[in-house]
């Protein structure tokens, strides 16, 4: 399963950065967002969800709603079947537009969803 990380970080100590190895640690496939960074890791960095073509099942968001607002289109275009907005990234004008266009909305915690079974 495909998920797109919003917001990854090449800091160890960052939550995205975190995600991003538990993801691939229970066997998924990341994509990383990033405006500025090209690797991460050995990933390549897109810099922003237009440049992603591929299918994605997960977004999980790690960017404030200041941010985010400016993602609808894209969000829309990629049409995942959940987004999941991590602590300190809810937005709650974008998850009903989402949620309204047929997309499965979380305010949750990416890691601690994956260390439950909950992913």
């Amino acid at each position: 399963m495909k998920t797109l990380i919003i917001g990854a970080s090449n800091k160890p100590d960052r939550y995205a950065n975190k995600a991003m190895h538990m993801l691939e640690h229970h066997g998924h496939e990341v994509i990383l967002v990033h405006p500025t960074l090209k690797t991460i890791e050995g990933h390549q960095v897109f810099p922003a969800p237009a440049a992603v073509t591929e299918p994605v099942h997960t977004i999980t968001m790690y960017v404030n709603p200041v941010i985010s607002d400016g993602m609808e289109a894209d969000l829309k275009r990629i049409h995942p079947e959940r987004i999941i907005f991590n602590p300190g990234s809810e937005n709650p004008r974008l998850a009903r537009i989402l949620r309204a266009d047929g997309i499965a909305v979380e305010d949750a915690c990416t890691l601690v969803l994956l260390q439950t079974g909950q992913f």
